[in-house]
């Protein structure tokens, strides 16, 4: 379907952010509640450029995913 959801989490302060990829074939961005606004916009577009790369189809190491 590959839809982008995008949910306000508290995590710990050493992850801004990450996504997954769910069984409907939907992306959910989590983003750091703690974090500002623009630290949260900036983990946002960050997390799209994943979508964007396709990285979840191409089986990447988190460290090969990372290197943009």
């Amino acid at each position: 379907m590959e839809r982008i959801f995008t949910r306000l989490v508290d995590l710990p302060l050493t992850i801004r952010g990450y996504t997954s990829l769910d069984p409907d074939g939907n992306y959910n961005i989590y983003l750091n509640s703690r974090l500002s606004l623009e630290q949260q916009r900036k983990t946002y577009k960050h997390e799209l450029t994943h979508i964007q790369r396709d990285d979840f189809a191409d089986f990447k190491t988190l460290a090969e995913a990372e290197s943009f």
